[in-house]
Formats: structure tokens, sequence, C-alpha cells
């Protein structure tokens, strides 16, 4: 897949704008808080319907503006759709082929994306909630079912967590029931997201395992596991994970109530990297912890063509710069050929690779994109 063209309005700092894409290699150049990575988040944006680099939506709308539009088109194997996402004070439209989409899973993954920027590194070196959402997001993409179960598990969580404050005050029958209730309604919930969640990471591992393997010159073994808060295995069946979490919130009862908090979950699961049996958080050098989050950049792209069909569209913002040249070329000729890519520089200087070299460059300055010849 591929996006062949897309329309800002009212985006960040563009006023407006209307651009073609090559299918290959795009070169946003241009000084720094021009429009570069705006370009980039609107992209991220019309695939996921929100930012990359922030939850409130109303920031992407351009200063003293009411709304934002980002439309686009995008080729596929199946043929040619067109995307649409309006933002405004009064919340989020998404139109797939100009009819509005009530439910986001039903619009989220039409464009699939990976998206790498210097943030990305905290993938790795971060702390569990940047990890967390790196699940969400690239398992929304492939299986749009997650996007409602982690919906609604988020919600019961809210829903319970309000009722342990209050029962943290005081406790009566009624509110205990009810909190017996909810509790059964999250254990499902959290049992669906968990079991998906290594699902998807057994599959992310056999790709990552490869590719560090490929990058460090076969002198080290990237191992991915799942830190959940309950006791069981990547085979573990839904019925086993459902089981599991009943045992747990059944054992931890008082001291949520004492807490106030639901101490077991989704929300509170971590994934751990392990390189050569260390933790490469803790024990692996700056060279091994970027190695690592691109080997799981490059491994995303792997998979979601094994889930879905065809390669995803690949942002790169800013991030060559944070390479070594061995990462740069490792990534560059992965991609080269076979997947659109989007990279933002401030210079063309010191670029060397093929890919870049017959890359298609635009000029971005002062919210505005233009094609150079």
């Amino acid at each position: 897949m591929h996006l062949q063209s897309i329309s800002l309005l009212n985006y960040r700092n563009y006023k407006y704008a209307d651009v073609a894409f090559d299918p290959n290699v795009n070169l946003l150049i241009g000084e720094n808080a021009q429009g570069k990575t705006n370009m980039m988040e609107a992209i991220h944006t019309l695939a996921m319907t929100k930012g990359h680099r922030t939850q409130k939506d109303k920031e992407l709308i351009r200063w003293d503006e009411k709304y934002a539009r980002i439309e686009g088109t995008v080729e596929k194997n199946s043929g040619i759709i067109t995307l649409e996402i309006t933002i405004s004070e009064f919340g989020k439209k998404a139109k797939l082929n100009s009819l509005e989409q009530r439910k986001l899973s039903n619009y989220i993954g039409a464009l699939n994306i990976v998206m790498f920027a210097p943030e990305d590194l905290n993938i790795v070196k971060g702390n569990p909630s940047i990890r967390r959402r790196f699940l969400d997001m690239e398992i929304g993409q492939i299986q749009p079912v997650y996007i409602h179960d982690l919906s609604q598990y988020q919600k019961i969580l809210q829903q319970r967590n309000a009722l342990l404050k209050d029962l943290q005050r005081m406790r009566n029958q009624e509110q205990l029931i009810m909190l017996d209730i909810l509790t059964e309604s999250l254990t499902d919930l959290a049992a669906k997201v968990v079991k998906r969640r290594l699902s998807f990471l057994t599959k992310l591992q056999n790709w990552a395992e490869t590719i560090h393997h490929n990058i460090s010159h076969g002198e080290e073994e990237l191992q991915l596991n799942y830190l959940p808060s309950v006791d069981v295995s990547e085979q573990a069946t839904l019925s086993k994970i459902v089981e599991a979490y009943e045992n747990k919130f059944a054992k931890i009862k008082d001291r949520e109530i004492d807490r106030g908090m639901t101490l077991a979950g989704p929300h509170r699961d971590d994934v751990l990297f392990f390189v050569n049996g260390k933790d490469v958080q803790t024990f692996g050098s700056q060279g091994q912890q970027r190695t690592t989050a691109l080997a799981v950049k490059l491994a995303e792209i792997e998979l979601i063509k094994e889930e879905v069909g065809e390669y995803p569209i690949l942002l790169l913002d800013d991030v060559l710069s944070e390479l070594d040249e061995h990462r740069q070329s490792h990534l560059l000729n992965t991609i080269q050929g076979k997947v659109q890519t989007f990279v933002t520089t401030t210079s063309v200087d010191g670029i060397h690779h093929e890919t870049l070299q017959k890359a298609t460059r635009y000029h971005v300055s002062k919210g505005e994109i233009m094609k150079l010849e």
C-alpha cells in the first residue's frame, strides 16, 4: 500500500497543504520547527486517528482555528480508498470512502503505518506505559477488535477504580456486590487483551530475533518477554487466563480496597527485552538499546505484511541522525524497493545511501511543502 496524496486544512502550522507523494521514498527537508514532523504526524493521525506526540486532539488544530481536517488517498492491493479525519471542539469524525465510521475499530487498519522517531528508542529504555502504548497501537492496526476490547476494558477499569475509592472510605454490602460484578467484567476483558498481546509478541519475536541477529553480525540474540500481572504462559488458553485473573483478584481484593485502585491487569503489564540473556534496559549499552529498538521496528514492518498481505507505510522522523552508519545502512537496505517511506531531515549533506539518493525531495518551510524538481 502507499499514500498517493494528502490534504491538510488548519493542521498544526499548516493553513492548507495539498501534496502528492512518490510510492517509494519521500524525503522532507527543512529547518527545525518548520512543519516536517507535523506532516509526519498528520499521516500518523490519518492512519490512527490520533497524533503520536500528544494525547490532546485540540493541540492538532491550528492556532485560532475551530477545526482541522486531514484527507488522504491510499492505493492498496484491493483498490483505491479515501480517508478523512476532522478534529474540532465537538470531537473527532473519521470517514472511510466518504462514509462516517461510528466505531474507530472500523476505520483503523485501513492505512497501516510504522513510525520510528527518536522517542521510539524509549520503547526499550523508557517506562512501561510506553511499551504498553506501543503494543496497543500496533495490535490495533492488524486486529481492530482489539481496540474495542481495550476500550471496554479501560471504561470498566475507570468504574472499578472509582468504586474502590468509595469503598476505601466506607464499605457496604451493595457496593461490594457491585465490585464483584465489575471484577467479573474486567476479568473477561483483561484476558482477551492479554491473550492478543501474548500472540502478537510471539509473532514479533520470530521476526525481531532474526533481524537483530543480522544487525549484530550474528553476535547477539534478542528475546522479547511479556511480563503480565498474573502467572500465565504464552500458550495459555483464554479460559486459563480468565481463571488466573479470578484467582488474582480474589487474593488482592482487600488490598485493592485499602489502596483504592485496581492492582492487576494489562494496564500494569510490561515487555522486557533481553540480549544474550541480559536485560537490555538495565544492562545494555546505548548501541544495544538502539539495535533492539531498530530490530523491533523492522520486525513490525514484516509482521504487518504477514498479517494484512501488504507492506505498511514507514515514517522515519529525524531518526537517521540517531543511528550510526551501520544501523542506517541496515534500515535503508531493508526497506529499499518494497516499503513506501517518509524521511525527515534538516540537510541532505552526508546522505550517500542509494535509497535516499533516488528519493523524491520536498522542501518544508513555515507550514508549506513544495516538491523539488
